[in-house]
Parts: C-alpha cells; sequence; structure tokens
C-alpha cells in the first residue's frame, strides 16, 4: 500500500484571508516503509511574510523570491501524491491551504476523506495527553534536535516516524515476521519425507558382523 506524509509550511493561519502555502514536503511509504522517494518544493507565495509566520519556519520574502510560483509545481505535487492516503498532523489545516491553492488555479479540491489525520489518532490514543509533533516525539524516543524552525520536509520526515508509532508499526513487523517463520515451518512439514526405518535388514547386519572381525584387538574388549 502506497501512502504519503505531508507538511506544509504557510504565510500564516487564515487561507482565506490571503496566507499562502510556501512549502511543500512528502514522504513516500510503501507497505508503512519510507522508501526514499521525497517531494520537497519551495513556493514564491507572491506577497509578503509576515513576522509571526517568519518566526516559524525562518523563510523569508527575500528567500522565496527566486522560487516558483504555485501554478508552475501544482502539476509535479498532484502527479507525487497520485491517488494515495495522505499521512498529515491536523489535517484540517494543510487540506485547507492545499485545496485553497487548488481553487485559486481552477482544479478541484482534495476530497478530506484522503486524508489520514495523525493528530486525531494521537489524541484518540493518547486522551488528554500533548498531541503536537514535538511532544509525541518525545513520547516515542524520536530524535527531533535537529527541529529547531519548522521545515516541511523535515517535519514529514518525523511524522513518518511517528505515524509508525501510532500505528504500532513495529508490532506489526513482528507478526509479520512470526507469520512468514510460521509460513516456512508449514512448508517444512509438508515437504518432510517419511521417516526411515531404523531396524537394520539382515543383509546390513552380516556386513555388519564381517567388518568387525577384520578389526584387530577392538578397544570395545580390553
Amino acid at each position: 500500500m502506497r501512502e504519503i506524509v505531508l507538511d506544509t509550511e504557510t504565510t500564516g493561519f487564515r487561507q482565506n484571508d490571503g496566507d499562502r502555502v510556501v512549502e511543500i514536503g512528502c514522504i513516500e511509504l510503501v507497505n508503512h516503509v519510507a522508501t526514499g522517494n521525497t517531494y520537497h518544493q519551495y513556493i514564491n507565495p507572491e506577497r509578503d511574510m509576515p513576522d509571526e509566520a517568519f518566526g516559524v519556519h525562518g523563510l523569508s520574502e527575500e528567500f522565496l523570491t527566486d522560487f516558483p510560483v504555485m501554478a508552475d509545481v501544482i502539476d509535479a505535487f498532484i502527479e507525487f501524491i497520485g491517488d494515495a492516503p495522505l499521512v498529515i498532523h491536523n489535517a484540517e489545516f494543510d487540506m485547507g491551504f492545499i485545496n485553497a491553492e487548488l481553487g485559486l488555479l481552477g482544479q478541484k479540491p482534495l476530497p478530506m476523506s484522503r486524508s489520514v489525520d495523525t493528530m486525531r489518532m494521537a489524541r484518540e490514543k493518547f486522551p488528554g495527553a500533548p498531541a503536537s509533533l514535538d511532544a509525541l516525539c518525545r513520547r516515542f524516543s524520536i530524535d527531533n534536535s535537529n527541529r529547531t524552525l519548522h521545515g516541511a520536509l523535515l517535519d514529514a520526515e518525523l511524522l513518518a516516524e511517528v505515524y509508525l508509532e501510532l500505528i504500532g508499526g513495529r508490532q506489526v513487523d513482528l507478526e509479520l515476521a512470526r507469520d512468514k517463520v510460521g509460513d516456512a515451518l508449514a512448508v517444512e512439514e509438508t515437504q518432510r519425507r517419511d521417516p526411515r526405518p531404523h531396524a537394520a535388514s539382515a543383509v546390513e547386519k552380516s556386513a555388519h558382523a564381517a567388518f568387525l572381525e577384520k578389526i584387530k584387538d577392538p578397544l570395545w574388549t580390553n
């Protein structure tokens, strides 16, 4: 099964009031294993960068000026994600921004049913506990020491590890290993030959006796 772990960075929190996406990061998973295939893109939002947003991700208006606008990268993004489920932390936020960008370009929105919200998963699994990405990294002993600022690709990489823990990824792997061992034993059982009879034949007994007579001063007679 193919899944895409996705994160975005934006100019703010209100996509309906002019805030835009400035970075997209995606990690491809196949059967809950990262394939190494990624999508990462900085995007010129064609507007200023508020100080509050800059303090979160450190992406300045000057830095983003030379990157392509959303209209120039949206097709590559849509092609990368394909029809895979989208694993997102606080899916309503990222899906809202992506769909706002699609709307500006006259394209169909992505259905929310495609999203797998890890924040909701964490809140259901650990009621009352902090459910931020940093908090979940601490809970699962995932090293996030490089996360001094938010970054879409880095956050997607961390989220992929968190997601695996939330779905019991290590336990699933163990179960798969047990199944493989069980299957191998079953195959061995079906392919096992019938045991040989242990009783020696008359010919074998005669040959053995003749062999023993040729041995001079055998140890077992001392």
